[in-house]
Parts: structure tokens; C-alpha cells; sequence
């Protein structure tokens, strides 16, 4: 199926380029370096439409382009600010160490993309949360973030606890669906 001859390059920036700035924005602050991440990810995106395989959404695929994007700017950046090898030593040839050690060193670029990648994963799934009846909402919220009992949620919602798996049962085919972008 060629679903992906009948985008062009107006609708992705259409339907999906304020979300990717706004997605750039929190992540580099920098209104003209996002403006440029995004339309190099626009830009990457038409000219590879064709290896899209439709595993996900095409805006978690767009993101995901703009995620890899945002992190090698942070590599560029990073290497632009460290010293040459010569720096880490002292006259006496021992090792001085480097500025970078000290400063923000807690997270490793795997632990940032890590995060990034959570982050999206919530992102989406709060969107399919709210494609969710008020009532099932409530319910899977209440189980599985608040962490409340079974009995307490059947209480607080005034269904039996056979109605309360029932509608777990059916939210969480509904939110399996459309985190796989049926």
C-alpha cells in the first residue's frame, strides 16, 4: 500500500509542523534552532516516506526523526566546547582532567535519550487516554497511576468489581490499538 505517495511536503509541515516545533522548543530553547531542526527533519522525512512501515504513527515516526536530530546537534555542541587532549594535562605532563567531568555530568547521552523516548511514550499515551470515555478515563487512571485498590475504584465510580475488569479489559484494548496507530 502507497500511502506515503499521497503525502507531500505541505501537508507534513500542515498537520504536523507546530507539534514538532513545539516539541523542539522544550527540549533547545532556541526558537531559530528549532525552526532549523524541524525543517531538516521535514526535509529527511519526504526523502525517506518511502521506509516509513506504518509500525506507528506517523507523527511518532516524524518525532522520533526530530529526536535523533535534537541529539546529534547536542553531540556537535558538546565536542565544539571541549578542550583539545592537550588541555587535560599539566605542564608536568599529569593529568589535569577536563571541565566537562564537573559540570553536569550525571547523564549520559543514552540516559537522555532514554528520557526523550519516555517522555514521547507518555506524550502519546496520555493522547490515546483521552480518546477514552470519561468513565473508563477515570478508571484506568485511578488503577494504574493514582495506584488505588479495586475496591476503593468500584466505590469512588459505583460499579461492581466485574464491570471495573470489564472496562479495564476493553480500555486497554482501546489504548493497545491506538498506541499501535489503528
Amino acid at each position: 500500500m502507497a500511502i506515503h505517495h499521497e503525502i507531500n511536503g505541505s501537508q507534513l509541515v500542515e498537520n504536523h509542523g507546530d507539534y514538532l516545533l513545539s516539541f523542539a522548543m522544550t527540549k533547545l530553547n532556541d526558537i531559530d534552532l528549532a525552526k532549523d531542526l524541524v525543517q531538516d527533519t521535514l526535509v529527511s522525512a519526504l526523502t525517506k516516506l518511502d521506509t516509513f512501515e506504518h509500525r506507528s504513527k506517523l507523527r511518532t515516526w516524524l518525532t522520533s526523526i526530530l529526536n535523533r536530530k535534537i541529539i546529534d546537534h547536542w553531540r556537535r555542541a558538546e565536542t565544539r566546547y571541549t578542550d583539545p587532549a592537550s588541555s587535560f594535562f599539566s605542564q608536568e605532563g599529569k593529568k589535569k582532567g577536563h571541565w566537562l567531568e564537573n559540570v553536569g555530568g550525571e547523564a549520559p547521552l543514552e540516559s537522555i535519550l532514554e528520557q526523550i523516548v519516555k517522555a514521547e511514550t507518555i506524550e502519546e499515551l496520555h493522547s490515546c487516554l483521552d480518546k477514552l470515555p470519561e468513565k473508563w478515563k477515570g478508571v484506568i487512571s485511578a488503577k494504574y497511576l493514582e495506584e488505588l485498590e479495586s475496591d476503593e475504584i468500584c466505590k469512588n465510580y459505583q460499579i461492581t468489581p466485574s464491570n471495573l475488569w470489564v472496562i479495564i479489559h476493553r480500555a486497554k484494548l482501546v489504548l493497545r490499538d491506538c498506541l499501535k496507530g489503528k
